[in-house]
């Protein structure tokens, strides 16, 4: 099931929106190449003469004198970290409050489904500091209360907020206990002069055996593409408030170009240090985040 921006927002249910979308992600998945992601536990079909015995339950076969497999089911559990960046820049678009809701939304369908999977999940949100930490659990009712802190996240207005990823980042690995997937939500906007401390904080957490995976979340159209109408545009910097006029067009191939060079330099980082690099446009359906994570797990058994 799909949901825009806008739903996530006038219905304010993460919960709820959560449950959907991912009970409808699985339905499409039971449909789809992806059928082998093991996204329920111990799902019981009668055996077929001619299958593999493999995953026969012999418990059901003592009990029912019937042959079942149980095809779905998942044999390690996971501890998984989600970690928001909250910082003002994930506010934007202002309309819409696009890149923080999204993040939001994904991070809540990704608490459903790890607690689907009785995998254990926390959440971590920052900005220049360590703003919440949860515990790592697998029970509902701990992800309930995820559920209730992303839902306070939604609804708060935004005041203005630098972020310092990489101090963060080294705390949070100092954090972390136990091998753990950390999932990042970032628009990953920095100075050019903090790229190397950013990628240093990463490899403390890769040091300590975590698998990474950091969704580069933004608003392609305008911060990737700069489509905006050629006429003159007062832009203002949601963290420091610095304000500059511009006409677009005067400007738009050099700050493409500088975009392009930032994420080159971005994905060749992440492919040095081994760290899961996934362009996330807020335009796109949340099933390509769980889809990713999905994957993510796989490789990780």
């Amino acid at each position: 099931m799909e949901f825009s921006l806008k739903d996530i927002r006038e219905v304010g249910n993460i919960e709820l929106l959560a449950r959907q979308m991912v009970e409808g992600f699985i339905t499409g998945l039971h449909k789809s190449p992806y059928h082998g992601f093991s996204v329920e536990f111990a799902e019981h079909q009668l055996y077929n003469s001619g299958e593999s015995t493999r995953h026969i339950d012999w418990k059901v076969f003592a009990k029912t004198d019937r042959l079942y497999t149980k095809r779905y089911e998942e044999e390690t559990n996971l501890r998984c970290h989600l970690v928001i960046d909250c910082s003002s820049s994930m506010y934007y678009p202002t309309a819409n409050h696009g890149k923080i809701t999204f993040s939001i939304m994904a991070a809540a369908a990704l608490t459903y489904l790890l607690q689907k999977q009785r995998d254990a999940v926390g959440l971590f949100t920052f900005s220049d500091k360590i703003e919440l930490q949860t515990p790592v659990k697998s029970t509902a009712t701990h992800a309930h209360k995820i559920f209730l802190a992303l839902d306070q996240l939604l609804k708060e207005e935004r005041k203005k907020q630098t972020t310092s990823i990489a101090p963060v980042i080294h705390e949070i690995a100092q954090k972390i206990h136990k091998r753990s997937l950390v999932v990042l939500f970032s628009d990953m906007f920095h100075n050019q002069d903090e790229l190397k401390d950013i990628f240093t904080a990463l490899q403390h957490l890769k040091h300590q055996k975590n698998e990474v995976l950091l969704f580069h979340v933004i608003d392609h159209d305008t911060e990737v593409d700069f489509k905006f109408d050629d006429r003159p545009y007062e832009f203002i910097d949601l963290e420091s408030g610095e304000k500059t006029r511009l006409m677009p067009g005067e400007i738009k191939e050099s700050y493409k170009n500088a975009m392009s060079e930032s994420y080159l330099q971005l994905k060749m980082k992440c492919n040095q240090f081994k760290i899961d690099l996934v362009e996330v446009d807020i335009k796109y359906p949340f099933q390509k985040i769980l889809s990713q994570y999905l994957i993510k797990r796989a490789r990780m058994k």
